[in-house]
C-alpha cells in the first residue's frame, strides 16, 4: 500500500460487506452501517460486482469472518473482556455497532494513518458518530504497544484483538511479532484469518488460488505471508495461547452457510482462527 493512499483491499472488503446486506439478505452477518459508510459510487460498484456469481463465495467468506469475530466478542465480553482492538480496521463498523457500550466495552481501531484518515472522512461525510478510539500505526515501522498505551489501552487487562484481512499482506516476522505481543498480555485473545500455502491446494484448485494471488499483487498489495494449518497450532501454543479454534473452508460452511459438516481434510482455503490464553484463576 502506498503511504499516502488508503488501502484498495479495505475498499473492496467494505464493498463486499455492503453488498452482502442486499445480495444475500445479510443471512450471515447483519450490519446496519455497512452501506451507510460507503459513498454512492462505491455502493454502485459493489452492487454491480455482486451480480457476478464468481464473487459470491468470497463475499460470503468476508461476511462469515465478521460474524465469527462478533461471536467470539460476545463470548469474551461474557468472560469480562472490556477492551477490543481492531487491527487493520479499514471500514470495519464495530465501533459504530458496539452492542456492549453500556457495559463499558471500548473499541480501539488500529490502522495505517492513510487508511484511517480516509475512514474519518467517510464517517464525517456520512454523518456517523465515531464512538471508538483511533490509533494510527504503520505495522511495519512503529511499535504497536507504545501507540496503544498512548491512547489509554491497558496491556495488563483482558482484551480481544480482531485482525481480519491483514495477515497475508505483512512479513512473516511482523505477523508473529504481533501474535507474541498479544500473547504477552493478561487474559488476551485474538481473532484473525489467514490463507494457506498454494502447495496445500489440490491441482484442480491451485490455478484459481494462484490467479487470486496474482491479482492481489497486480493491485500493489501482494500476498507475502501464508500459514500452514498443520503447523500453526503448535506455533501459537508455544507463544502461550492455550485455546485455539480454527475454522477452515468446511468448518466455516457448516457453521454459517448451512452445509453438511464433514472432516474437510485436504480442503485448502481461507481460515478463520480464534486463540486465547487460559484466563487467570
Amino acid at each position: 500500500m502506498e503511504s499516502k493512499e488508503a488501502s484498495r483491499t479495505a475498499r473492496t472488503v467494505a464493498g463486499h460487506r455492503a453488498a452482502h446486506q442486499i445480495a444475500d439478505n445479510a443471512f450471515v452477518f447483519k450490519d446496519p452501517y455497512a452501506r451507510a459508510i460507503l459513498d454512492d459510487k462505491a455502493l454502485a460498484e459493489a452492487d454491480a460486482r455482486a451480480l457476478n456469481s464468481s464473487e459470491r463465495m468470497f463475499r460470503l467468506f468476508i461476511a462469515a469472518r465478521s460474524r465469527f469475530a462478533d461471536d467470539c466478542l460476545a463470548a469474551e465480553v461474557e468472560r469480562g473482556v472490556r477492551q477490543v482492538v481492531v487491527l487493520g480496521a479499514g471500514l470495519d463498523t464495530l465501533g459504530l455497532r458496539n452492542p456492549y457500550r453500556d457495559l463499558g466495552v471500548t473499541v480501539f481501531e488500529v490502522d495505517h494513518p492513510a487508511t484511517q484518515a480516509w475512514k474519518r472522512e467517510r464517517l464525517s461525510a456520512a454523518g456517523l458518530a465515531a464512538d471508538m478510539t483511533f490509533v494510527p500505526v504503520d505495522f511495519e515501522r512503529e511499535d504497536l504497544s507504545e501507540r496503544l498505551a498512548t491512547q489509554g489501552f491497558r496491556h495488563d487487562e483482558p482484551a480481544l484483538y480482531i485482525w481480519l484481512g491483514v495477515v497475508p499482506y505483512l512479513e512473516r516476522e511482523t505477523v508473529f511479532s504481533l501474535l507474541r505481543f498479544v500473547a504477552s498480555g493478561t487474559g488476551t485473545g485474538i481473532v484473525f484469518d489467514y490463507s494457506e500455502p498454494l502447495d496445500n491446494y489440490p491441482p484442480e484448485r491451485r490455478a484459481r488460488a494462484e490467479a487470486i494471488r496474482a491479482k492481489a499483487a497486480a493491485t500493489g498489495e501482494p500476498w507475502i505471508t501464508l500459514l500452514d494449518p498443520a503447523e500453526l497450532p503448535a506455533e501459537l501454543t508455544a507463544m502461550g495461547f492455550q485455546h485455539i479454534e480454527d475454522l477452515g473452508p468446511a468448518g466455516t460452511a457448516a457453521r454459517y452457510f448451512g452445509a453438511a459438516p464433514h472432516s474437510g481434510k485436504g480442503e485448502a482455503g481461507p481460515h478463520i482462527l480464534f486463540a486465547r490464553q487460559t484466563p487467570p484463576a
